[in-house]
Formats: structure tokens, sequence, C-alpha cells
């Protein structure tokens, strides 16, 4: 079905509010690990054109930018921009930052040899928008290297359960879709000459229990705070699933957290 200017609109803002919603600065720290292994493997050399889409609190923006590429992070979110731009001043780098809609990127076409996201533009409703976007933007023969999680992977598993307690609003594609690699070949195939899609265990460390890990994401995580807010009367059961489901994954042994999950690391070579 085809929606209204409205409807598109109504579901950005709704996405947008969820991501300004807690605090991700603490859920990026938790994630900062992953962020630091998927630019190592880069080997992004100095001057490099870098495009961070989603970029949240600067994960990845810091990181590609220690190693002396030309880095432009962006977001819908401006409390997440702005703590990106202090993490980045606070080590003197010289990242550009911008916040605006991923669907309609401020950058001339071919602006940019590498185009990044990690957990990232997987969250935007349309992903047919925001595919021409990532495509634009690179340059022939650049990079557009994406980490989405996978369907069956814990947090796959996390915003399942989710949903199944807040059903996401309609015209919103589940993020999901783009770990799996069919989906995402399908998506990104027109643009591109070469796609490879390689599944990559990370580790989530918190050093409290399954139970306190879960108020901790319930605090801070947007998807997980917003649906919390959302269900006054089915919070206890929200909380009860989360809890088991955290639980049943963790294999610390020692009073804390430590769940295995998985993502897609795509990468696709602009034609």
């Amino acid at each position: 079905m085809t929606q209204t200017v409205d409807e598109v609109q109504a579901l950005k803002n709704r996405v947008k509010a969820t991501w300004m919603a807690g605090d991700f600065a603490k859920i990026a720290e938790i994630v900062q690990p992953h962020a630091d292994e998927f630019i190592a493997r880069l080997q992004l050399k100095p001057g490099t054109r870098v495009l961070d889409l989603a970029c949240g609190t600067g994960n990845l923006t810091i990181p590609a930018a220690r190693l002396g590429a030309d880095v432009t992070g962006l977001d819908l979110a401006p409390n997440l921009v702005d703590v990106a731009r202090q993490r980045a001043a606070a080590e003197g780098l010289n990242i550009r930052f911008d916040t605006a809609d991923a669907e309609d990127l401020p950058y001339p076409d071919g602006a940019f040899e590498v185009v990044l996201s990690m957990y990232g533009i997987m969250f935007a409703p349309r992903p047919e928008p925001i595919t021409a976007q990532l495509l634009r933007v690179c340059a022939p023969g650049g990079l557009i290297v994406l980490a989405n999680w996978t369907p069956t992977g814990f947090i796959g598993q996390m915003l399942k359960t989710v949903a199944a307690h807040l059903p996401p609003p309609p015209g919103m594609t589940p993020p999901p879709l783009w770990g799996v690699e069919e989906v995402v070949r399908e998506r990104l195939k027109a643009g591109t000459t070469e796609i490879t899609c390689t599944p990559r265990k990370v580790l989530f460390k918190v050093p409290v229990s399954p139970a306190q890990t879960v108020d901790y994401f319930i605090q801070h995580y947007g998807p997980t705070n917003r649906a919390y807010a959302s269900v006054p009367d089915k919070q206890e059961a929200l909380r009860q699933d989360l809890e088991k489901l955290w639980s049943s994954h963790n294999t610390a042994t020692d009073g804390t957290t430590c769940v295995e999950s998985e993502y897609l690391e795509v990468r696709a070579t602009r034609a």
C-alpha cells in the first residue's frame, strides 16, 4: 500500500524519537569493541573519504578518523550527533558531523570512497530510498560496508521479543531483514559489481546480572525504552520476556552478563 507524505513523515518522526530516547551513548560504550574490530578490518588509508550513516555517538567515525581518514558522520538524532562531536573534539579529531535524513543526504553524487553503517541504516523505515542514497553518494569502485543484526542472532531475537509486545507501526520494514544475505543482495545488486556477506559473532559484556542488564537496556536503549513506555499495562510481561532471553543466552558464571550475538557484514563494490 502506498503511503501518503504525511504517513511517511509520521513514521520517520517515530523512528527519530526512538533513537533520541534513553541514552544511547551508554549502549554505544558496550558495542564500541565491535566498531573497533569493524574499522580495523577495513584497513583505511589516510585521506580516504568516508561517510558513516546513522553514526550515532561516533563509534565508527572516531576510530576511522584516528587512522587519518577524511570522515563525515550523519545521524537523524541531534542528541547523538552532539555526543559524537564532543568525543571528536576531546581527541582533537577533525570530523564533519551532520544531522539529516538518510533518505535525502546533503552530499554530491560519488562524494565518498567508503560508505559505512553499523547497526544503523538497518533501522530506517524504508529500505528502497536508503539503498538509493547509499549507491548515489558512493563513488564508482568505492565500498559500501554494513553491519546488520541477523534475525536469528541475539539482538534480532530481542527485537522480535519487543515487537511481540509492541508491533511495529504500519509501513515499517523489519530491520533484521538487512541481516538476511538474499535480501541484501537483492537490494544492492543493481548498483554494485561484487557483494560479499560474512556472518560475524560479537559479545555483549555487561558487568551486572542479566536482570540488571535488562533494566539497563530499558533505561538507555531507544527501542526497548520506547516500547516499555508505550505498554504500561504489559511492562512486567515485557521485562520478564527480556530477562528470560538474556538469562538463557548468558554464558557468564560470575554474576555478570556475557551474551553472543551475530551480525551480517556486507561489503559491496560500487559499479
